[in-house]
């Protein structure tokens, strides 16, 4: 099956019937554009007024990765922290180890006691994270989210990657351009709380049933982001699913352990991997072939967007639709959700260009 992205923030989803070489297979493409910017104003946040000119504060802003020891966070705070000294503002840069709910709400009551001005958290647990989060904004202290959405009620926006419909329907696309079109998969997730990637997965659920109708999804198998819990994840799927065919990773942790398990169990080609997972952790899967390719989108342009809205925010001012944002670019903003821009795919030809 041949698929087509090409660069832009203004989702137009096709459905094309077409044949592959392997039959009768129906395309979904992904067209973006960031060429053309979304006009300001549509489906825009409804703007605060800016300050009054005057001398500018000095904000502390607390931002909350879902586990520390996460390269994917890592990398976003190598963007928080260049954002920071851009703009004149300081960051702390605390959260759990691992994917923790309760450590991460005993992060978050650690930087309330610290004064921040701002909390902006990648939400483990929803539901767990809600009574701190209220609790923050009954102190006066300004709360969004960003990578990982918590309740709404519970923060002013949220600073997302991607369209989640559009990640998880190109996935399943991309599972069904390596796999036969009776063959089985199993999802390699990270939390099972989390709530974006749940989205994916529901957006890969829809589009299998939609397009795929003869594929089967045997299994979601959660890892909480934790890279030798996702390889015996992936190891015990090999056992239980002697059929599998593919394994799509909904996180970046859950793709390269994926790829080690199917290496290992020499099956590097036959089981098929593809999923989310940045250039460098990905990189030498994709070049032996335990792994077809993977997904995502610049971890640390999103952790510069979130202290620049962050700040933007502090001075009176939600993001808007078509925003221009330094270093990043035009933002779309849907509602109180940000939309950051479009995935990248990597495979064994361009992985190499990447440093994340």
């Amino acid at each position: 099956m041949v698929r087509r992205m090409s660069i832009c923030l203004l989702l137009a989803v096709a459905v094309l019937t077409a044949c592959s070489a392997g039959g009768g297979k129906p395309q979904y493409e992904v067209i973006y554009t960031l060429d053309s910017p979304p006009p300001a104003g549509s489906g825009s946040a409804e703007e605060t007024p800016q300050p009054p000119d005057g001398e500018k504060k000095s904000y502390t802003i607390g931002m909350v990765p879902k586990a520390m020891e996460n390269p994917y966070f890592n990398v976003a705070n190598d963007g928080a922290q260049e954002a920071a000294a851009d703009l004149g503002v300081k960051v702390l840069f605390r959260g759990p180890q691992t994917a923790d709910s309760d450590q991460q709400a005993k992060a978050i009551e650690s930087l309330l006691a610290s004064g921040v001005d701002l909390l902006a958290v990648s939400a483990n647990d929803p539901e767990r994270l809600d009574p701190v989060l209220r609790q923050a904004k009954e102190k006066g202290v300004k709360v969004i989210t960003w990578d990982s959405d918590t309740f709404p009620e519970s923060r002013a926006f949220f600073v997302n990657m991607v369209d989640p419909e559009t990640l998880g329907r190109h996935l399943m696309d991309t599972m069904a351009a390596h796999i036969p079109d009776h063959g089985e998969f199993a999802v390699l997730t990270g939390s099972l709380s989390a709530a974006s990637l749940n989205e994916f997965i529901q957006w890969i659920r829809t589009q299998q049933e939609q397009f795929y109708p003869n594929m089967k999804l045997v299994e979601v198998a959660p890892t909480d982001d934790l890279p030798q819990k996702a390889y015996e994840a992936a190891s015990r799927l090999l056992k239980d699913h002697p059929r599998l065919a593919g394994i799509i990773g909904n996180s970046a942790i859950a793709t390269p352990a994926a790829a080690q398990a199917i290496k290992e169990a020499g099956q590097a080609g036959v089981v098929k991997v593809v999923g989310l997972s940045t250039p460098v952790l990905i990189g030498s899967y994709l070049k032996d072939g335990s792994a077809q390719m993977a997904t995502l989108w610049s971890p640390k342009r999103l952790g510069y967007l979130t202290v620049a809205l962050a700040k933007q925010y502090l001075d009176g001012e939600l993001p808007y639709n078509g925003e221009a944002v330094n270093n990043v670019g035009h933002i779309r903003v849907n509602g109180d959700k940000v939309i950051m821009g479009e995935p990248l795919d990597f495979t064994k030809q361009n992985a190499g260009q990447y440093d994340f």
